[in-house]
This record gives C-alpha cells, sequence and structure tokens, in this order.
C-alpha cells in the first residue's frame, strides 16, 4: 500500500466504484471499493482507510445510516457523499452528521479531489 493514503469507496454501481477508483489512482491515492456499506464494514479495512467516498442510496444499509454508525461508534474518518438521489434534507442530514463535502452525480472531477484534499487535510 506505500505512503499513499487509502480512500475507500461505498458505492453499489459497480461503474461509479471503477471511475472513482481509476481517478483516486491518477491523482495518488489507493482505492478500496465496495458495493455495499455492510461489506465495508466487515472489511477490516475501515481502520486503514483515511476517507469514505460513501453513496446516498444503497441496498441495506445507506449512506447516511452508515454515517451515523461510523460517529455512533466512535469512528472519526471524513466521509464525503457523492449522490445522484440527493435532496436538500438528505444533503442538510449529511452535512450537519459531519459529512465534508454532499456532491451530485456525475460528479466533477476537480470538485471531488477538492473535497478529498480537505477531509485529508482535516485530520
Amino acid at each position: 500500500m506505500g505512503s499513499a493514503p487509502l480512500i475507500a469507496i461505498v458505492d453499489d454501481d459497480e461503474a461509479v466504484r471503477r471511475a472513482l477508483t481509476r481517478l483516486l489512482k491518477s491523482a495518488g491515492y489507493v482505492a478500496g471499493a465496495f458495493g455495499l456499506a455492510e461489506t465495508f464494514l466487515r472489511s477490516g479495512r475501515l481502520p486503514l482507510s483515511r476517507a469514505v467516498i460513501l453513496d446516498l442510496r444503497m441496498p441495506g444499509m445507506t449512506g447516511l445510516k452508515m454515517q451515523r454508525h461510523l460517529a455512533t461508534a466512535g469512528h472519526r474518518i471524513p466521509v464525503i457523499i457523492l449522490t445522484a438521489h440527493g435532496d436538500q434534507e438528505a444533503r442538510r442530514q449529511a452535512l450537519e452528521a459531519g459529512a465534508i463535502a454532499f456532491l451530485r452525480k456525475p460528479f466533477d472531477a476537480e470538485e471531488l479531489l477538492g473535497a478529498l484534499v480537505s477531509a485529508l487535510r482535516g485530520q
């Protein structure tokens, strides 16, 4: 893994996971991609991850539920929400719960990378 930060991607859309993985690798990060929140939480990668890019709507545990779970469990990992379905209420909830950014799909690569830099700087 080297010295590059591990960034977790949790999104049920495989094409989004692949695109984010390529983007993060091109920016010098190591990406760990997961299709479900539960898969990520069971993977053992949470303690190694420096930030998580999290889809809002997924089967099983939603992005907001996972964000609350992380906070309740004491994990202070920065969260960036990335969604095609976000409304103002979901945005408000995510940001009030501590999300670094709430971005819409299709996402702007520079905006996402900027949010990630901010997230990592805040640690």
